[in-house]
């Protein structure tokens, strides 16, 4: 939990994915889910580098071409709040400074090097991950 209290910069936020992806790009509301099969109504970033991590490393490569994970720094083009899956859910006070917004995400550049989780804190958080959708668990409130 204390690396997530990290910010990576105030006012700076990040979007982790396995998409490929070009500065300029808007990362849009109503696109197929990182995580899950089915579209989402809101896009999601964070402030920190730690959960911008797992958002690229869990995320599911949409095509084979898109294996990488990658870390974006975004601008918000409209409001955003922040994502109650985690600060309602998980951290009150929303440590990981995770957000949602139903408007646009700018790419406005790619982090170039960043430390990766190790192989075995990743296989552990994807069995978790398939231990909370065998049961049913694994909503996302979008």
């Amino acid at each position: 939990m204390e690396n997530q209290k990290q910010v990576f910069e105030q006012d700076l936020y990040l979007h982790g994915t396995k998409a490929q992806l070009q500065i300029g790009d808007l990362l849009k509301p109503l696109q197929k889910s990182n995580y899950q099969d089915r579209i989402m109504n809101h896009i999601y970033f964070t402030g920190t580098l730690e959960a911008a991590k797992w958002g690229a490393e869990l995320a599911v490569a949409l095509a084979k071409e898109e294996a990488g994970a990658h870390i974006y720094i975004i601008e918000p083009q409209g409001d955003f709040e922040d994502d109650p899956n985690v600060t309602d859910k998980k951290f009150p006070g929303n440590p990981t400074r995770s957000y949602r917004s139903t408007e646009p995400l700018k790419i406005v550049a790619e982090l170039g090097s960043w430390e990766s989780h190790s192989k075995e804190e990743i296989n552990h958080m994807l069995a978790g991950i398939e231990q909370l959708r065998s049961e049913d668990l694994d909503i996302i409130e979008d």
